[in-house]
C-alpha cells in the first residue's frame, strides 16, 4: 500500500474483538476486508500475547508468578518485563510516589460492584503491603520482599498492548487507521483523504455522551476518569483510582484525557494527573502534552486541544 495509484481504491475497515476486559478495534485502510483482516492480526495477537503474559487473573502469568513467590524468592525476567519495570520506576518517581504498581493490593478491600467504603482499619495492613522502594530488582530478576506483596501492571499494561499493537501494524506498512484499547487510542497516521481523525471524548457522567472531540492525525489519546469501575453512596462517587498514602479514591477530577507521542504516555500522564488532584494542571502542563480534564464540578479545563 501507499502510493497514490491505489489510495482511491482503499476503504476504511474495522475490526473488533475482545481483550484485557475491554471493546477493542483496528481500523485501517485496506483493499479488502479480507486484506484488512489479514493486516490486523499480527496486532491483535500481540494484544492476546500481552494480555497473556501479564495479567493478573491467570495463573500461568509472569504476574502471578512474581506475586506468588512474595515473600520468598526471586523471580528471574525476561528483557521485556525488565523494561516494564524499568518504566514503573520512571512513572514512581515522575509522579512523586504517586503512580505506584505495588497498590493494586488494595482492591482487596475495596468492591466496585457492592457500595461500601473500607474503614482505615481495614486498609491498614494493606498498606503496609506497598510500597514500590521496597522491591528488590536485580538486572534480570525481581522479588517482592514480604508474603501478600503484588505488582498490578494493569496501570499501563493496556496502553503498552496499544503501542506494540500500532508498532506492528506500522511494520507491515499500514499508515492509516488507529488501535482503540477500550478507549485508549493509538493513532498510526491521518485518514487516507489526509484529514485527522475525530476522536470524541467520554462525558465521564452520560455514558451515551461525549463532551469534546478532539481531531488527532498521529499521536495518542488515553483517558483516566472516575467512570470506569466506581459505586456510590450517600451522595458521594467512589472510584478505582486509589491514593496510594491513604487507599482511598480520588475526588477531584472525573476525567483527564492526554494526547502524547504513546500511549503509554499519555495513559500514565492521565492517570497520575488523577492521582494529583489540585497539582494536575501544573503537572500537565510541564508534561508538554495536549489535555482536556473535567473537575469534579463539570468543568472542562484543557491546553493545546
Amino acid at each position: 500500500m501507499g502510493g497514490h495509484s491505489n489510495r482511491r481504491e482503499s476503504a476504511l475497515f474495522t475490526v473488533e474483538f475482545h481483550a484485557m476486559a475491554s471493546p477493542c478495534q483496528v481500523l485501517l485502510a485496506a483493499a479488502s476486508e479480507a486484506e484488512a483482516r489479514a493486516l490486523a492480526e499480527p496486532a491483535i495477537a500481540e494484544v492476546r500475547r500481552i494480555e497473556t503474559k501479564y495479567s493478573r487473573y491467570r495463573a500461568d502469568s509472569v504476574v502471578s508468578a512474581i506475586n506468588g513467590a512474595a515473600g520468598r524468592h526471586a523471580v528471574p525476567l525476561d528483557q521485556e518485563t525488565v523494561a516494564l519495570l524499568q518504566y514503573a520506576d520512571q512513572l514512581f518517581e515522575l509522579s512523586g510516589g504517586l503512580f505506584d504498581i505495588t497498590t493494586g493490593v488494595l482492591r482487596k478491600a475495596w468492591n466496585f460492584g457492592v457500595p461500601r467504603v473500607p474503614a482505615p482499619d481495614e486498609l491498614a495492613p494493606l498498606l503496609a503491603l506497598t510500597g514500590w522502594r521496597r522491591v528488590q530488582r536485580a538486572a534480570h530478576s525481581v522479588r517482592l520482599p514480604l508474603a501478600g506483596m503484588e505488582l498490578d501492571f494493569g496501570g499501563f499494561g493496556k496502553e503498552y498492548a496499544a503501542d506494540r499493537a500500532a508498532a506492528a501494524l506500522l511494520a507491515q506498512g499500514v499508515r492509516s487507521g488507529y488501535v482503540n484499547l477500550g478507549g485508549d487510542m493509538r493513532v498510526l497516521g491521518p485518514q487516507p483523504d489526509g484529514s485527522p481523525w475525530r476522536i470524541g471524548i467520554q462525558d465521564p457522567r452520560r455514558k451515551d455522551r461525549t463532551m469534546a472531540s478532539i481531531d488527532v492525525a498521529s499521536g495518542a489519546l488515553a483517558t483516566s476518569g472516575d467512570y470506569e469501575r466506581y459505586f456510590e453512596l450517600d451522595g458521594r462517587r467512589y472510584c478505582h483510582i486509589l491514593d496510594p498514602a491513604t487507599g482511598y479514591p480520588v475526588s477531584v477530577w472525573r476525567s483527564v484525557s492526554v494526547l502524547a507521542p504513546l500511549t503509554v504516555a499519555a495513559g500514565a500522564c492521565a492517570t497520575i494527573a488523577m492521582l494529583k488532584g489540585a497539582q494536575a494542571q501544573a503537572f500537565l502542563d510541564a508534561s508538554g502534552n495536549a489535555w482536556l480534564a473535567q473537575d469534579a464540578a463539570g468543568v472542562l479545563h484543557s491546553k493545546g486541544v
